[in-house]
């Protein structure tokens, strides 16, 4: 079978397999804007002279930006025509991180950081579409395959940065971001199909409807905490690991640092699975079970990062249940209005995006005042606190088996 809906289901346009692995690719290249940073924090603070807070703000700056514009450009997608934002946001994106790539201090590095954040928010209005496109009965694997792709990025990002950043410096890794995001723009204009908006509400009352569906929907305010808390934890680990991995015993550069990213493959490999699972079990359990593992992946950083394998165990949790969670929640909450996909997912990741910009802030402050231990304590707080927001829920459903 060569596509995962039909014509009539996605008003016109058929997903075949080799769109939905152009999306997929999109959505990583796209997203990972958002990660080239953090293994160059390091280089950074060599060139500015920066202090460890002040490293922190820039990692917490992209990811604001991108929550903000989670909140004012995504649910636009359900008003206007998508392939039209997407490559209009490319194009913005493209200027800002050549801009970001000749900062001539830190001040300027933090505004464009948050600018490139704000622009960098193509991937989740790709993902809704792929959601519009798919079947009730395949919606969920298709979001997992999506957001696969989206996890690669984000994981070869870091390799990426780390290694270009280490053999050509820094500057050199923005400058190249940016010639990918004109050839992206490109791709998705001829690629990606015209698609009709699914709402007539007028742009300020779309926005007006942000906080009727948070009022209204509970599932969607449960799953919002669970990835505000998991991607604060997630962040603040990220954030953090290129310091720890500076000190003894490893003393490594950044390129080691963006490697250990790749190991978070086996992470982007449970997406489609734990989309199939979301299909046909109930996706709050699963979201529980993801919570779980980032839990215990804090618990492995605590006790054994002065080992490397303890560190890649550590990691190989921490990126399998985060990525287990967020799959789970975003199909959930896609179930819940179908004219509403954008904005539903504006709010998911606008409370995810806080989450770990927060993670990323809190994260460099312990780290500087309390070390190692100061940020395994904060992604152990925040994900046994998503664990306790899915625990009453899931207890329920055990009952009634």
């Amino acid at each position: 079978m060569n596509t995962y809906t039909s014509s009539a289901a996605s008003g016109g346009q058929a997903l075949s397999r080799r769109l939905l692995l152009v999306m997929a690719i999109a959505s990583g290249a796209a997203v990972a804007n958002l990660y080239y940073v953090q293994p160059l924090l390091a280089e950074i603070a060599q060139t500015f002279h920066a202090s460890t807070h002040a490293l922190g703000i820039l990692s917490m700056l992209t990811q604001v930006g991108y929550a903000c514009g989670l909140l004012f450009f995504v649910p636009l997608g359900d008003r206007f025509e998508q392939r039209r934002l997407i490559v209009i946001l490319l194009i913005l994106v493209s200027i800002l991180l050549a801009a970001m790539a000749t900062s001539v201090s830190m001040l300027w590095l933090w505004i464009f950081a948050f600018l490139v954040g704000l622009t960098t928010v193509v991937p989740q209005i790709i993902i809704p579409l792929a959601a519009n496109m798919a079947d009730e009965t395949n919606r969920g694997k298709v979001v997992g395959v999506v957001m696969s792709g989206l996890l690669i990025g984000v994981l070869l990002a870091r390799a990426f940065a780390g290694l270009l950043g280490s053999e050509l410096g820094w500057r050199s890794v923005f400058g190249i971001a940016a010639i990918f995001m004109i050839a992206l723009a490109l791709l998705l204009y001829f690629m990606l199909p015209v698609s009709p908006p699914k709402s007539k509400l007028q742009a300020r009352d779309i926005f007006l409807s942000l906080w009727q569906l948070i009022r209204t929907l509970p599932t969607l305010r449960e799953a919002a905490l669970m990835g505000g808390l998991l991607f604060a934890a997630f962040s603040a680990f990220w954030t953090t690991l290129v310091f720890r991995l500076s000190t003894s015993p490893y003393h490594y550069g950044a390129e080691v640092a963006g490697f250990f990213g790749l190991l978070g493959v086996a992470g982007a490999s449970i997406a489609p699975v734990a989309g199939r699972l979301a299909d046909l079990m109930p996706a709050r359990r699963v979201a529980f079970l993801g919570a779980l593992c980032t839990l215990l992946s804090f618990l492995v950083f605590a006790g054994l990062s002065a080992h490397l394998w303890g560190l890649i165990l550590g990691v190989i949790l921490l990126d399998l249940g985060v990525q287990a969670a967020q799959i789970s929640n975003q199909a959930r909450i896609y179930s819940l209005r179908p004219d509403a996909r954008n904005r539903l997912n504006t709010v998911y990741m606008t409370s995810y995006f806080i989450g770990g910009a927060l993670g990323s802030a809190i994260g460099a402050d312990m780290y500087a005042h309390f070390h190692w231990l100061g940020v395994a304590s904060v992604g152990f707080v925040c994900s046994f606190a998503a664990a306790l927001a899915a625990a009453r829920p899931v207890k329920r459903m055990v009952s009634q088996k």
